[in-house]
């Protein structure tokens, strides 16, 4: 007679287990590459031969997987949205697309020359901040031709195109994803720790993967931008803008790279990829980007902001030699991934505020969830705080500022 030991049935029960989980991923990695090929078959320009070769059977199927994910088994449409333009509440001159609910085709200028095109997608803070950056250059005296793009431009109108601003089913796309990404920011931040250093982990890993997910998934953003002349020049400030204009077939695409860490999926194929420094900018060569799609710029400021350098520095050592309070200006992203960082500074400084030596200015956009934050940091700290809600605010604070 056997004598079977207790343990036994549960060993058998795990390697069963064990074996049929095994077998069933050699599965999935038998059929990923066909399933990776049947997603990208009708796109508009090849990732892969961008990166250096296809995908691995494991990047397949994440790449596929991720993409389900996203979009499900959507398919991608092509015919662009009727646009229509309105003359900006927050920048005098510039105008702001949107979805022409009547579907006249067709967006009016006031110009013989195609607009420029500044596009962007409202996800946290500095992707609309480097897009209202460089309508200001489009906005200023253009001597030369603006952009070199040749001709008369003085003319030329300038466009803020959002696309979150166009109504439509891909927008919501757009603001569902922004969601969980802002929701896991803000519980990693607030978790601290291993799961802080995990997705950190997540979104820092910006590989081939990350670029063939946004790739694809700004196939389905494509709506958004075929609307526009196409022989407007499209300056992206969100890589997902720059890959759907470059799918749409707009040849004179700039993408902006949002961060100074080289990354595969801040980069865009087919585009001119602009870095703000030479780091970023051999690293990018060396991980393979083409030279003729890289070139340095420099920073995404306002033109303002850059010609008035002369005079804001001549203010601030006549402040600094007056012994005025120093200024330190805090904005804040929309995911409110530093908000707990931000509270606990705000507290740090709250003496050298009460004391006159220090003054805050706290932005939150218009982020209500910031807002709160940094109301309630201001208030369990005794501090006083004005609060400016709007633009003719902001450019009151300004000019009181300016003489204080």
């Amino acid at each position: 007679m056997i004598d079977i030991q207790p343990w036994a049935p549960a060993l058998t029960v795990i390697a069963s287990i064990a074996t049929t989980i095994y077998i069933s991923w050699r599965i999935v990695l038998l059929l990923a590459p066909g399933l990776y090929r049947g997603m990208i078959k009708n796109n508009a320009i090849s990732v892969d031969d961008f990166v250096g070769g296809p995908p691995s059977s494991t990047s397949a199927f994440k790449s596929w997987f991720l993409n389900r994910l996203n979009v499900g088994s959507r398919v991608a449409k092509k015919e662009g949205y009727p646009l229509k333009t309105e003359d900006s509440d927050k920048v005098p001159g510039l105008k702001v697309t949107s979805r022409n609910e009547t579907g006249k085709e067709g967006v009016a200028t006031n110009s013989n020359n195609p607009p420029v095109v500044v596009g962007t997608i409202r996800m946290g803070f500095g992707h609309h901040r480097i897009a209202y950056a460089a309508t200001s250059w489009g906005l200023g005296e253009k001597k030369c031709g603006f952009l070199g793009l040749g001709g008369d431009d003085k003319d030329r109108e300038t466009f803020f195109h959002d696309f979150l601003n166009i109504e439509s089913e891909e927008a919501q796309l757009i603001k569902d994803m922004d969601k969980m990404y802002s929701k896991g920011s803000r519980l990693a931040s607030e978790l601290g720790g291993t799961v802080e250093k995990f997705w950190g982990s997540l979104t820092k890993s910006g590989d081939e993967d990350s670029l063939r997910c946004t790739y694809q998934f700004s196939e389905h953003m494509v709506p958004l931008i075929n609307g526009l002349d196409k022989n407007s020049p499209i300056i992206a400030s969100h890589s997902m803008v720059a890959c759907a204009a470059v799918a749409a077939g707009f040849k004179n695409v700039i993408n902006l790279v949002i961060d100074n860490h080289a990354q595969w999926f801040v980069v865009v194929p087919g585009c001119l990829n602009l870095v703000q420094g030479p780091s970023n900018y051999h690293s990018l060569l060396k991980m393979g980007v083409p030279e003729d799609q890289v070139q340095i710029a420099g920073h995404w400021i306002p033109r303002d902001l850059v010609e008035g350098i002369p005079d804001a520095s001549a203010r601030r050592t006549a402040r600094r030699k007056a012994g005025k309070p120093l200024r330190i200006i805090i904005p804040v992203g929309g995911a409110g991934a530093q908000r707990k960082f931000i509270v606990s500074l705000v507290g740090a400084l709250s003496g050298l505020v009460k004391e006159g030596r220090v003054q805050l200015f706290l932005n939150a956009g218009d982020h209500e969830h910031m807002k709160e934050a940094f109301v309630g940091a201001l208030e369990s700290n005794n501090m006083d705080y004005d609060k400016v809600i709007d633009m003719k605010g902001v450019q009151s604070f300004r000019e009181r500022m300016l003489t204080e």
